[in-house]
């Protein structure tokens, strides 16, 4: 079976994690689409592994939390009526959950945004966690139930809710978000300390998304297509931010400042790590599937 050498395929990684698409990828590489798209799948899944079994037991201090829009297939006013109601086709918000001295992405969720998903979202980062922690997220309502529901009073938790003035009719023409006036502060549970009350961060985190995440940036043809392949570009680009980019206000890489390793990584470990994680994935099948009995 004919497969890339490790040289190509780290040529294809270093350039999907630093902001190009399929197309662009394909053409600085000379490798075939359906190639790049089954090396993103790989490596996706290693990369969504890796961050699943690898983040437990965070001692973190101070957790902000985003959400942040994107679409897959077409704008969601072009969605056709008999599939508005699938997911995966349309609106797709990403849930974010950053250390805001670590500078590490804590957990991430693909998903709708309503309750479901903030409760998905809330759950899988508490798992992540070993201590109580001061968390801020944006005013979005369903953020409050989901926080209750799953730490209850474990947690120093607050909303900011910024105010925006009404868009005028010139401003609803432009590309611009609304002018910012003020914002409040809305203390929910516990006593956090109001100095570090904030989504400054994960919100900078957000303009890092779409600036190395090629499917992320507006006004594009490189939207995704399939569902799927926004997840796996998104695991590898969290991982890849993780664990291989140094941040410049920590001066090393937010896996390193969260004591998860002592070394910067680089994309050439990443896609030793998919090679290993393919490997045992075939052995696995091998070894412990059972056929079925038709087929025995």
């Amino acid at each position: 079976m004919n497969k890339l050498s490790f040289e190509k395929r780290v040529q294809v990684v270093t350039a999907l994690v630093e902001g190009n698409s399929i197309a662009s990828t394909c053409r600085i590489t000379d490798v075939a689409k359906m190639t790049v798209l089954k090396l993103l799948r790989d490596v996706g899944e290693a990369c969504a592994e890796l961050h699943d079994r690898w983040f437990r037991d965070i001692p973190s201090e101070r957790v902000q939390c985003d959400e942040i829009w994107s679409f897959v297939g077409m704008k969601q006013k072009n969605v056709p009526a008999d599939l508005r109601q699938s997911f995966g086709i349309g609106d797709v918000w990403t849930f974010v959950a950053f250390d805001a001295d670590t500078k590490l992405v804590l957990s991430w969720l693909l998903g709708e945004r309503n309750t479901n998903s903030a409760v998905r979202f809330m759950l899988d980062l508490k798992s992540r966690l070993s201590n109580r922690v001061q968390l801020s997220t944006d005013g979005f309502e369903p953020y409050n139930l989901a926080v209750r529901s799953v730490f209850g009073e474990g947690i120093d938790y607050a909303q900011v809710v910024k105010i925006y003035s009404d868009p005028t009719k010139e401003d609803r023409r432009r590309y611009s978000p609304s002018r910012f006036v003020s914002e409040e502060i809305h203390i929910k549970i516990g006593t956090p300390d109001e100095d570090f009350i904030s989504t400054s961060y994960v919100e900078r985190n957000n303009l890092s998304i779409r600036t190395f995440n090629r499917r992320m940036t507006r006004l594009t043809c490189a939207f995704s297509k399939k569902v799927e392949n926004h997840a796996h570009q998104l695991a590898m680009n969290f991982v890849h931010a993780n664990f291989c980019r140094i941040n410049r206000s920590i001066r090393c890489t937010p896996a390193m400042a969260a004591g998860i390793t002592s070394t910067v990584w680089d994309v050439a470990d990443l896609v030793k790590f998919a090679d290993e994680h393919e490997i045992m994935s075939n052995w696995h099948l091998r070894t412990f599937v059972p056929q079925h009995p038709s087929v025995a």
